[in-house]
């Protein structure tokens, strides 16, 4: 038994391949919006690479942009084919290609379904890729002198005051490291001597942060040193709210930056997919009702439309039997004295020859 069936006349098959044929190319313009959101992600993404290490945080846009791209060429090809559907006559050429079209497309708009889904769960990977990367910038934002890291500084100062954020974690982060650059250190100087032999590693470590970390809405000039010493600066208290340097970290502050964008991004993709898997639906009520007029012979009768020709188990149970008797007719046993039981073939005995022979008349 078909599956939603429903009666077309020759006005309402019409009407559905002029409808369609619109949608179409309403589906066109979803894919360039598609296109413009990964390609606006990749840009985004782009801008903080330094500070994001290599990984696959650009599946995301890459996939959006790859979906993007097919739904053009697909919903363009979609408006032909329906566009021709409103007769029948130019119907008999799209006749065979339309069920693998209606398959292709159903494959695409799940393509949509996983990429809208994958904008909820890159949250976890884009996460280590900003430790990571914010990990290894910071380490070497003392390097400026150095080919290839000189310009993490920049970087790292402009991610603080653009994102009011202050280290990885928070400005603790800065304490672990030497951010300062040996050149601007004084090495004649006793206090340096004594920081510099203080740890293991003869870093110089100073519980101080850059200036970018400064909160500019403070009431009092920034405190960028010996900020956990309350005794070194008057009527200060680093516990309280008072503290002039921005809280949070970066990657908190990113993470938080990059998933609104993907959460937008991910509802508007569910949206075209919902759009997407309507307009498909009414393809396939189109091939379907065009078909079966096609069948009865009256182009200009009532014929029938569906989305199964048969119910969901029968469909299920018939294309699992096709996987499974894919190839069968190609496979030979090689178990001696078994025959293949996909051929039957008889034996003929080669000595005897079943052949009348015609006797060729004398020349007269």
């Amino acid at each position: 038994m078909a599956v939603l069936k429903v009666k077309f006349t020759k006005t309402k098959r019409d009407k559905l391949a002029q409808i369609l044929w619109i949608l179409n190319w309403v589906s066109v313009v979803s894919g360039i919006i598609l296109f413009s959101l990964g390609l606006f992600l990749k840009i985004e993404i782009k801008k903080r690479n330094e500070v994001m290490a290599k990984g696959d945080v650009n599946s995301v846009p890459n996939m959006l942009i790859s979906v993007g791209v097919t739904a053009c060429i697909i919903n363009f090809l979609g408006g032909k084919i329906c566009y021709d559907c409103s007769d029948a006559n130019k119907f008999s050429r799209w006749k065979l290609v339309m069920l693998p079209y209606i398959i292709c497309t159903f494959c695409f708009t799940f393509c949509i379904l996983v990429g809208a889904l994958m904008c909820y769960t890159m949250r976890n990977e884009l996460e280590e890729s900003l430790y990571l990367g914010l990990r290894d910038a910071i380490k070497f934002y003392k390097d400026t002198d150095i080919p290839g890291r000189c310009f993490l500084k920049k970087t790292v100062d402009l991610l603080q005051i653009g994102f009011r954020c202050c280290g990885n974690n928070g400005f603790r982060d800065w304490f672990e490291i030497q951010w300062v650059s040996p050149r601007y250190l004084n090495m004649a100087s006793k206090e340096v001597l004594d920081r510099l032999k203080s740890n293991v590693d003869g870093k110089f470590l100073v519980d101080g942060v850059p200036f970018s970390c400064c909160n500019p809405s403070s009431p009092r000039p920034c405190i960028q040193y010996q900020l956990t010493n309350n005794s070194a600066h008057y009527n200060y208290d680093f516990l309280t709210e008072e503290l002039n340097i921005w809280m949070k970290g970066c990657r908190e502050a990113l993470l938080d930056y990059y998933t609104g964008i993907m959460r937008s991004i991910g509802i508007a993709a569910l949206l075209i997919w919902l759009f997407e898997l309507s307009v498909l639906i009414g393809v396939r009520y189109l091939q379907t009702a065009m078909k079966n007029v096609l069948l009865l012979g009256d182009l200009e009768g009532e014929s029938d439309g569906w989305l199964l020709e048969n119910s969901f188990v029968e469909t299920a149970k018939y294309n699992i039997n096709i996987i499974k008797n894919l190839g069968k007719a190609n496979q030979i046993s090689t178990v001696s004295g078994m025959n293949d039981p996909n051929i039957n073939i008889q034996n003929i005995d080669c000595d005897k020859t079943n052949i009348t022979t015609k006797s060729i008349p004398a020349a007269r």
